[in-house]
């Protein structure tokens, strides 16, 4: 466990505990990007934060130190330390009592990122507290469907059963007073049992639109290529998309898997960029000419497609990617290899326009501005809690 405090810059500054679920710097995937860039949004507005993150592998960041009055670090507990398998591993793993000991220390607001730190959300000791949970996904649900996609029978049966178990655990969300849905599609569902449930889009790293007109060089397919819905999607672009469409494409991410790697091996015009550091990825995201997203999977907002939406070009999906995420009318759509021939042509044909740049600008509006969405969550924080 590590910190750093900084002193007060302001007499009368809020103070905010913020659990995260994973060390969210650098902010290389999803849930890392909407954490950081959300730590981030909050500390330019004044507030002063203490973020404690559960660690297993990425260790701890100077970054996010500069953000923080206090960062803390700990362990996630392996699976056996879980047992008995009564609750979700995703939270029972990160139980622990230092970090409830610190959190006793005072009577301050604590944001819960996503169902996995909530462990302690119904403690007695936090009744009077202000208690906020940010839903990055239906967990169950998200659970589900990767369990749909696992071929291997352990893993499946693993993903089945922390489904089940993540539909019970979602009852602990009543002793929230504020449940933030990070899509409208998750609001809608969290709403018709939890009338506390607000829409707060997503938090990413861009402050304007640094969308570049003229022409890229290649398409771009990214993600944590370790994720089996995003190893799916590549794989999809590789052998059914691509195998037959002789435009350069690059797929970039994370611990790509044996299968993949094969499958851009036998095809020339198709590259792999593994294990990407930050500036490398940016460098690929603004030289692309069109930004290919297909996903098989209805949960959440991809953070992914926020990113290509303010730094790319083109936008080509599919309709599970934008599905009831307000983003419908940013990105061109695709559904069978066939239709991503057709759009893909096309739109590696065509010069990104300045009129494109200003359609996309419209698109994208307010509804994703974090310092506009930081004023929102911290309105909601200095609300007096439920009784």
């Amino acid at each position: 466990m590590y910190g750093k405090v900084r002193p007060m810059a302001s007499p009368s500054p809020m103070y905010l505990h913020v659990i995260s679920f994973d060390v969210p710097h650098p902010p290389t995937y999803g849930g890392a990007i909407e954490v950081y860039y959300k730590v981030q949004a909050l500390a330019e507005q004044g507030v002063r934060i203490y973020l404690h993150c559960f660690d297993y592998g990425r260790g701890p960041s100077e970054a996010l130190a500069d953000l923080c009055e206090a960062v803390y670090y700990y362990p996630r507990k392996s699976i056996f330390r879980s047992l008995p398998v009564q609750y979700p591993h995703i939270v029972k793993s990160r139980a622990s009592e230092a970090l409830l000991e610190r959190l006793l220390l005072d009577d301050i607001p604590i944001l819960f990122e996503g169902l996995h730190t909530t462990w302690f959300l119904a403690h007695p000791e936090f009744e009077r507290r202000v208690k906020a949970v940010r839903l990055h996904n239906i967990e169950w649900e998200y659970y589900y469907q990767l369990a749909q996609r696992e071929t291997r029978y352990a893993r499946k049966q693993y993903l089945l059963a922390e489904s089940r178990l993540l539909k019970e655990w979602e009852e602990i969300l009543v002793h929230a007073d504020h449940l933030l849905a990070i899509s409208p599609k998750d609001t809608a569902y969290y709403q018709e049992t939890y009338p506390n449930t607000r829409y707060l889009p997503a938090f990413h790293g861009h402050s304007r639109l640094a969308t570049r007109s003229g022409r890229g060089d290649y398409c771009l397919y990214h993600g944590n290529l370790d994720v089996a819905e995003n190893h799916e999607a590549a794989m999809f672009l590789v052998e059914e998309v691509f195998a037959a469409l002789p435009l350069p494409l690059i797929v970039a991410g994370a611990n790509p898997k044996a299968e993949l790697i094969r499958a851009i091996n036998k095809l020339d015009h198709v590259l792999l960029r593994p294990n990407p550091g930050e500036a490398e990825m940016t460098d690929l995201l603004r030289h692309a000419h069109v930004h290919v997203l297909p996903t098989f999977q209805h949960t959440g907002i991809k953070l992914k497609l926020l990113n290509s939406l303010y730094t790319g070009r083109f936008v080509v999906t599919n309709p599970p990617m934008i599905h009831r995420t307000g983003l419908e009318f940013c990105v061109e759509t695709a559904h069978s290899p066939e239709e991503f021939h057709e759009v893909l042509e096309r739109l590696f044909a065509a010069p990104f326009t300045e009129a494109d740049m200003a359609r996309r600008k419209v698109c994208l509006g307010e509804t994703f501005d974090p310092a506009a969405n930081a004023r929102r969550l911290i309105e909601l924080l200095r609300q007096p809690p439920s009784t």
